[in-house]
Formats: structure tokens, sequence, C-alpha cells
């Protein structure tokens, strides 16, 4: 008997033309927007419908892949507990349930739990649920907690009685971050407009209904955010663009009073601002784009008072600083990888924190007390779990708290860990993280998983993942490549990969791809690349400009339609990236825009196997950007590789909200690349 074959899903074409700088462009997909449409929902499952069919034969693997990964993680476990005031918080898994439980203990770790906030209760009878905002007032008898039951990363606002354990009756819907006075009943939050951007400070007193509006961002490019000082004297509100800043302030002993003006924006100038002692930190790039560090006095804030603290360096990021009663904790970059550095408040001397591998991940944890020498950090690298460790700032001696346990018979001695060096077409260096199993390796092409994000200044860096074992244990080689648009050399890094210069992040990564080919660590026929959002651009962009580089791609919530989503600033995100990727009513950014677009590049042509995973309710990248670009492909291709679409119907931006459920994302995935690259079991 013949084996049937799906058959794909064919979306009709429905034509739409716009007249943009005197081009007329058609978008036969354009109502798959149509997001209430029974047609568009039919389109969409029905695309779900192929792609099952089409992985059904790997749902052995699938499930294997599942029950290897699942059993690496102790699935009850608890969080390594951080001091903040009278209480000892921390969080915990139990074994069979999708969500985390938030806990805490009055004065000491022996003392019985009180259970704050227990997630799979209040996500009983939900497809979707995540945690937003999780504040406790100061003095640790109020909660003001936010939670998003769709995925399109909609909030509303809770607040609980912690004495009693109940919720008061009002609520406030579209609430991004939140900052508690020391009153310990007046709260500042954020909410956000049609668009989905951060822009109406409010203060509430908790109970009572009425609300005032202390600060309006009218600059749609401009979001806010508000956050405390660990010091907890000083309540900052920040307005921040892509390029430019500004900061007022409010003691936290007054919320009432008046904000004050830190320093008026000035285009292309970012500063951010914490507090300590007598006088404000101030973080700022106004001598140079790698950000210095700088003190101004409580009373005179103005720039003409900053003193230096930290100088600019061209070949160090300085990417912010945690601040203490008497210790200073720098975070910096330098070739690539986070670093931390401690100075003293009340002298010069500057210590870096030694870490035991060169490529690996160095960042703050739960540092709620101001008055201390311990600072809560956590480390990880491609071999090395999660771990937690205490540093003393003055002994300088680091306490291992917690590792990441990995059940099973892991070892990290049987992986190798190396970065190498592409050479772009401009000559640039743009670094490629690697891990391997050793004994796997053998100077021989292997199947290889190449991912980038190269965006918003934002470094890919290095982290630990269990469940990427299942591929390195398979044989398959892991590895990022740092292009330009992210910000792992600095913001130089970031510059040369976004507005006029986005072009070199796509040019970076085929150029990883083809020296990684060269260098034998895999090749055409067994590589395959991966990219969520900004990363699924890239993603789009690369198979556009060389499918024949790649065995397969998997572009995860892909930023695919870049000229119809930047043409319409109705949108979520649109006004405010205009500085990042440039505004296409601009004719010159339009012509460079369209130059790379993928939805706007496809061709007819053979295409590498690919498989494009969105959501319904994704808030950032819309789901028919992605359905339109496999819509698209779909009619242009000519070669018989798979091309499946996969829809989350019940989550939004970042896939499912339950471990488990994302667990099983994670191993359909993989069996994808596995099936690819010709790996069966």
């Amino acid at each position: 008997m013949t084996k049937k074959i799906p058959i794909p899903p064919v979306a009709t074409k429905q034509p739409h033309v716009v007249s943009v700088h005197g081009r007329k462009m058609n978008d036969d997909y354009h109502w798959l927007r149509e997001k209430e449409s029974g047609e568009v929902h039919a389109y969409l499952e029905a695309e779900n419908a192929y792609t099952q069919a089409m992985m059904k034969p790997s749902e052995k693997l699938q499930k294997k892949l599942y029950r290897e990964m699942l059993g690496r993680i102790k699935e009850t476990d608890t969080e390594v507990p951080y001091k903040d005031g009278d209480f000892y918080y921390y969080s915990r898994t139990r074994k069979g349930q999708q969500y985390r439980i938030y806990c805490r203990k009055r004065e000491s770790l022996s003392a019985s739990e009180e259970v704050l906030l227990d997630l799979n209760t209040l996500a009983q009878g939900e497809a979707f649920l995540a945690l937003g905002a999780f504040d406790v007032s100061r003095d640790g008898r109020m909660l003001a907690y936010s939670l998003d039951y769709s995925g399109f990363r909609e909030y509303s606002l809770r607040f609980r009685d912690l004495e009693s354990g109940r919720d008061f009756p009002e609520t406030v819907e579209k609430v991004r971050s939140v900052a508690w006075s020391n009153d310990n009943r007046t709260l500042l939050y954020v909410t956000e407009d049609e668009a989905k951007r951060a822009h109406r400070v409010w203060r509430r007193v908790i109970g009572e209904h009425d609300e005032e509006l202390v600060y309006e961002e009218t600059d749609a490019r401009f979001s806010v955010a508000v956050s405390d000082s660990r010091s907890r004297e000083y309540i900052f509100v920040t307005s921040h663009s892509a390029t430019t800043t500004e900061v007022h302030y409010v003691l936290a002993d007054a919320p009432m009073r008046k904000l004050k003006l830190f320093q008026a924006r000035r285009q292309d100038h970012e500063y951010y601002v914490d507090h300590g002692g007598n006088q404000f930190y101030v973080v700022t790039n106004d001598k140079g784009r790698n950000f210095r560090l700088a003190v101004a006095p409580l009373h005179a804030t103005g720039q003409a008072s900053w003193h230096e603290l930290v100088a600019h360096r061209d070949d160090v990021m300085f990417d912010g600083v945690d601040v203490f009663s008497m210790h200073l904790v720098l975070h910096e970059r330098r070739d690539g990888f986070p670093r931390l550095c401690v100075r003293g408040i009340t002298d010069a001397n500057v210590h870096t924190v030694m870490l035991p591998e060169p490529a690996s991940s160095v960042y703050g944890g739960a540092n709620a007390q101001f008055d201390t020498a311990i600072f809560r950090l956590h480390y990880e690298s491609y071999v090395t779990p999660d771990s937690v460790y205490d540093y003393d700032m003055n002994t300088r001696k680091m306490t291992l708290l917690k590792q990441r346990e990995v059940r099973g018979e892991y070892n990290s001695n049987d992986y190798r860990v190396e970065v190498h060096h592409a050479v772009a077409d401009d000559g640039a260096r743009v670094p490629i993280s690697l891990v391997y199993k050793k004994d796997l390796r053998a100077g021989r092409a292997q199947p290889m998983l190449l991912t980038g994000y190269g965006a918003y200044g934002y470094p890919h860096d290095v982290h630990f993942s269990s469940a990427r074992l299942s591929l390195l244990d398979r044989g398959v080689v892991f590895a990022v490549a740092h292009v330009r648009g992210g910000g792992e050399m600095g913001t130089r890094w970031h510059d040369e990969g976004r507005m006029m210069h986005k072009r070199n992040t796509f040019t970076d990564f085929i150029c990883c791809a083809q020296y990684l080919q060269e260098a034998c660590y895999t090749d055409a026929s067994q590589l395959v690349i991966e990219g969520g959002s900004a990363g699924g651009l890239l993603m789009g962009a690369v198979v556009t400009m060389r499918p024949e580089l790649f065995r397969a791609v998997i572009a995860d919530v892909p930023f695919v339609d870049v000229i119809n989503t930047m043409l319409d600033d109705s949108l979520p995100l649109t006004t405010g990236e205009y500085e990042e990727w440039g505004n296409p009513k601009e004719k010159a950014a339009f012509d460079y825009m369209m130059s790379y677009s993928p939805y706007d590049n496809l061709s007819r042509r053979d295409y590498p196997a690919m498989l494009v995973q969105t959501s319904l309710n994704d808030s950032q990248v819309m789901y028919w950007e992605p359905a339109k670009f496999v819509a698209k492909l779909r009619d242009l291709k000519t070669d018989n590789n798979p091309l499946l679409l996969r829809i989350n119907m019940e989550a939004g931006h970042g896939g499912a909200s339950g471990r488990y459920e994302f667990l099983k994302e994670i191993a359909f995935g993989y069996a994808f690349i596995l099936g690819v690259t010709g790996i069966t079991e």
C-alpha cells in the first residue's frame, strides 16, 4: 500500500494593493490579519493539522525526547531564599504542577512557610497564565501582583492583604511596572495605551478607589517605567526610547509630592539613575557610546555637577551598577562576555570577581538589602548549570549556595566549549561560541544547530540548558553566532547592525555559517539554523539571501513582514522601533528595508526545510506575519522540502506558559532538527 502524503493547505489570494513612495505593493495574504475571521481560524487550524500530520512519524521520538528532558530536572524543587526586611522570600515547584508557588518565612528559614501566591491555583481552568509584577510593600503586609491570562502581555494588577490572604476588590488593567512608597499604602504604577506603549504613571492609595495621574509620556517614541532604589529612599520614573532617556524622581517617604526632573532629555543621550547615601549614581553615554559612571549630589542633579567615577572605555561596555551602602558592583562586558567588578564607596579600589570559565555568563540575583557586604550572583556556562553564589565583597570569597541539579549521568567534562571568530565582509571579527560532545566530534562535519539574534543591543549570552543535552548527546553541535545588532561587543556592535547598517546582521550570520562549514564542523546538508522574534527576522533574511547554505530553518515568532508592520503605526511597538529599524515612510529607509524584508524578498526558487512557529495572541510579532510568510513561500518555492507552520492558539510571544507544556514544545522542535539531519532515535 502506498503511504498517503499529507497535502498542505493553500491560502487563497485576495489582492490588497497600497502605494508607497510611488511604488504599488500587492499583498495577497493581507486578509490573514482578520483575527476574528472564521476563514482565518480555519486556515490556521488547517496549517496545524498539516504540521501534525507531517510530524506524526516523529511522535515516538518526541515522547522520548520529552522523557529525557523531564528526567534531567528536579520537578519538586525550591529556589534559594533571599532576605528582604523581616522575611526570607523564595519560590518552589511541585512535581506534576505547571507553575511556581511563591512563599516566605519570617526571620528564620526554620520558621513556618507562608504561601503568598500559588500560580497553579490561579491557573485552574485556564490555558495560559503569566505573572508580571510581584512586589511586596516595605512592611511585608501588602502584595501588588499582576496576571496575564491571554499571552498578549496584557496584565491586570491586583492587591492582596498578606495578613488575611484576601485580595482587595479593585483591579487595574494593562499595568506594567509598579513601585511601593514607604508608607506601605501608596503605589505608583504604569499603564499602557492601545498600542501597548507604557505611557502613564498613576498614584493610588490602596483601599481607595481613586487614582491620580502623576506623569504622562506624550512622545510616541518613548515608553515609561517606575522603579525604586535599593536604598528605599527614592522612586524613579524613567522615560526611554531606543536612543534617549529622561528620569524623574520622588522621595519614597513623600510619594504625594510632585515629580522632580533629574536631567532634561537630549536626543541620543541615555542615562540611568540610582541612589546611595548622599548622592545619585548616573550611568551615562554622554562621553562615549559604551557608557561611564558618574555621581551627582542630591541637591543639584544637572550635568554640570556630575563627577566621574568610572571613565568611558572603547574596549569595555559598562552595562550598569548595583549600589550598596559600602560597595558598588560594576557590570561590564569585555571581549563579548560579561564580568563583575567591585568598588568600595569610600575608596577607589576596584577588583574583578574571578570566574572559572572564560566563555560564561554572570549576573546579579535577588539583592534586596542595601546595607550588606554580600552580593548574590548567578553564574553559568554551556557546561555549568545555573549556580547561585553569595560573594563577600570584603573578603572576595565566593560561597556556592545551589547549583541547578541535572539528574542522570551528566558530566561536564564530557563536553567541549570553543570560541571562534569569522571574518565579516567588511573585516569585522564576529565571535562564534559552540559546545559539543567530545567523543562524538572526530574532525568531520556533523549536524549543527546554529542560532543568532542580533538586535536591540541585546547580547546573546552563554546559558546552560539541560534540554539541549538531548541534541549534544546525539552528536549535534550547538553554536551561537554573536552577530552585529546585538550587544556582545558593546554599543558599537549594536550601532553597526541597526538602521541603515542592519544588513550587517544578516551577512555576519552568513559568514559564520560559511566559516563553520569551511572549518569542517558541519556542512550545508547538516546545518540547521534557528532564531526567534528579531532572530526570526535574521532567519528569514539569511534564507532569502543564501538558502543553499542551510539544510533547515526554525523561525520562532519571526518578525518577517518588516515593511507592512513598520508602515502600520497602530500596531504595538512600531513607532518606538523607528530608531532600531528605521521609518519606511522615509524613502531612503523604505528602500533599504525592502532590500532585506523576508516577506518581500521571497522568490521562485528552492528553499531549505522550514518549521515556523507562532502564537495567536502574540503581542510583539503578530501571528499573521509568520502565517503570511508561510502562505507566500508555499506558493513560490520549487522544492519538495517540508514547510510547516505551527500556531499555539492559546499563548503569546514566549509560547506555552506551563513548564511541562514548554518542554513538549522544545521536544517538538528537537524532533524536527533531528529528523531533517537523519537522526531518528
